[in-house]
């Protein structure tokens, strides 16, 4: 199983060049950017290693095949043909989940069924068996079908990469991880900066920012489906984590700031932090956005406020933004990065972004306002 194969990062909707990127970082050139997902041909060793590392990614998958259905007899041969028990031992347990989008096989369950029905007569032809007792690792295989094309994968990360392990509790409205740190990713801080987020709730966007100055890989405090499968041996694993561990940047010193009214919230944040093992890089503080000042020159605000529709009324959100552009105008030499749907955004804050960028956080499409300050001067070389 040393030959190339095919493998999806998954991405949210307008994050898959910043997927893109992360992976060709990684030392992956050759790959496809499409919509919702980026397709990188590699060895075996880039599984670990991109679970791993992908701060922006959902998941990653392996592409068993991809053809055109339009009947159920097509899909369940084309599915037959594929290689499944090179990855799906006698005892693995393998469901299948499905989605249809403009296609002729709409029904979702009966695709569903006759994926399972192939795989399941595939793996009898291997095995000579009639029964399988599905009670070893799992591969959840997933059929997508898109304008009658038929994608199937092996779920290789189990739960969603943006669950990194530190998060064990949880505030109302959390951002997710992997769009916190896309949103870190698109601004110009970088770990020579102060950051600020005035509204940090249980502490996401400063802990993702830490990580990210640290150079801490993600994915090291969670395991993932494919450690459980022989195909991937231990030693595969346990290369790619001793890797992750030799990279993170121990003697990096950093500043970065968390700030939110509400006392509950902050006490979830200062324990997300011990959890992410960052919390000596972040100062955590109750403070209204009122409060907010620095004589820091050249800062980077990074942050999701309410938006009016699921933490507080449309008015005490246009009074807030209101705020904020009065408050954040005495900054005037920082760069300011805000994500919210209101649609109002840049006539309450009183200021065009210098740019906007469409993101989803969850099902909600919001705008990622960003507002540039002046370049900082470049520091002496020591």
């Amino acid at each position: 199983m040393k030959k190339e194969i095919e493998l999806i990062a998954t991405a949210g909707f307008g994050l898959e060049a910043i997927v893109a990127r992360e992976v060709t970082r990684l030392g992956y050139n050759d790959i496809t950017v499409e919509n919702g997902r980026v397709t990188i041909r590699a060895d075996l060793d880039a599984i670990p290693r991109l679970n791993l590392w992908l701060r922006c990614a959902d998941r990653i998958l392996v592409k068993m095949g991809e053809f055109p259905a339009r009947s159920f007899e097509e899909l369940f041969q084309n599915t037959r043909a594929l290689p499944w028990p090179d990855w799906i031992p006698q005892d693995g347990n393998f469901p299948v989940e499905g989605k249809s989008i403009k296609s002729q096989l709409f029904s979702v369950s009966d695709c569903q069924a006759i994926v399972k029905k192939a795989v399941v007569e595939k793996m009898k032809e291997r095995y000579r068996l009639q029964w399988f007792p599905e009670t070893g690792a799992r591969y959840t295989i997933e059929v997508a079908l898109l304008k009658d094309i038929v994608t199937l994968t092996l779920d290789t990360s189990g739960t969603g990469l943006h669950k990194r392990g530190y998060r064990k509790l949880s505030a109302p409205a959390p951002l997710k991880e992997t769009l916190a740190a896309a949103l870190i990713d698109l601004s110009y801080w970088d770990k020579g900066r102060l950051l600020l987020d005035p509204f940090c709730g249980s502490g996401t966007i400063p802990i993702e920012a830490a990580m990210t100055g640290l150079n801490l890989a993600p994915g090291l405090k969670r395991e993932f489906a494919a450690e459980k499968w022989p195909v991937l041996s231990k030693k595969c694993w346990q290369w790619a984590r001793n890797e992750a561990h030799d990279q993170i940047k121990r003697e990096t010193k950093l500043s970065i700031r968390g700030t939110d009214i509400d006392k509950e919230v902050l006490s979830l944040a200062r324990y997300h932090a011990r959890q992410a093992g960052v919390a000596e890089h972040i100062h955590f503080q109750q403070m209204p956005v009122s409060a907010v000042s620095s004589r820091d020159k050249y800062g980077c605000i990074i942050c999701n406020p309410p938006y009016g529709e699921r933490l507080e009324d449309k008015a005490t959100v246009a009074e807030l933004y209101k705020e904020m552009g009065r408050i954040f105008k005495a900054l005037d030499s920082w760069s300011i990065y805000i994500l919210t749907a209101h649609q109002r955004f840049e006539s309450l804050y009183g200021r065009p972004a210098d740019r906007k960028r469409k993101l989803y956080n969850g099902r909600i499409q919001c705008y990622y306002y960003q507002f540039y300050g002046p370049r900082p001067p470049e520091k002496p070389m020591e």
